[in-house]
């Protein structure tokens, strides 16, 4: 099965499907805490990216804006991920300034210590460190509480490497764009839940996320691992 183009085929499907059960798990699959995603499109092994079960690839990216290295194998805190470029017109900035109401209300639950969120570029070229700033601030992350870090790829061959390739979420890029000049991309939209022992809890496909639903499975996986201490 060639799971790329799997992925790329899904989306109108996804949006008919029911909401994920956030309920704590007791006999899944190995390493998760959270109850089978409900509204899953296919089977986890079907699926080009990791799904629900699965781990996340290694990623040890810097952050642009303060310097620091991430390293999701070893941050030890439940992670929002998701992969974007800053000049994407559309659906990049929805999904971003949806989480950044995320990273608000998660601000509230008082658990900003205990989430990462971690949008990773695949366009170096113009996701400088001052791109990434004007970013956080046309969305609304709030860069001060220290828990939303952009990671950069240094070039567009280990993006490709990281993103297309390990993650498995391809994209195209394209200089026939109604949307920008010079270039753009094609990509899907995905943004994972994983846990802090980087194994995926959720999964949630296009920009347009359930805030409340992304902030319940969240909450629930902090505590299952809060209450594992």
């Amino acid at each position: 099965m060639d799971r790329r183009r799997l992925l790329g085929g899904m989306g109108a499907a996804t949006a008919t499907l029911l909401a994920g059960c956030s309920a704590v798990l007791d006999d899944g699959p190995e390493g998760v805490v959270l109850g089978e995603q409900s509204d899953q499109v296919a089977e986890s092994e079907a699926l080009a990216y990791p799904a629900y079960g699965q781990s996340l690839p290694s990623i040890e990216l810097e952050d642009p804006l303060n310097g620091e290295v991430i390293d999701v194998k070893s941050i030890d805190r439940t992670m929002i991920l998701t992969a974007i470029f800053t000049y994407c017109p559309a659906e990049c900035g929805i999904l971003l300034n949806q989480l950044a109401g995320v990273q608000g209300m998660i601000d509230e639950a008082g658990l900003t210590d205990d989430v990462a969120f971690l949008p990773i570029t695949f366009d170096p070229e113009r996701d400088d460190a001052e791109a990434l700033a004007d970013n956080a601030e046309t969305i609304g992350a709030d860069l001060s509480l220290g828990n939303w870090h952009y990671l950069r790829p240094e070039t567009p061959e280990e993006a490709e490497s990281l993103v297309a390739e390990e993650m498995g979420i391809g994209f195209e890029r394209t200089t026939e764009s109604d949307r920008l000049e010079d270039y753009d991309f094609a990509h899907p939209v995905v943004t994972f839940l994983a846990n802090p022992d980087a194994v995926v809890e959720r999964t949630y496909r296009g920009e347009n996320i359930d805030r409340n639903r992304v902030v319940e499975d969240t909450e629930a996986v902090v505590e299952a691992f809060t209450d594992r201490e």
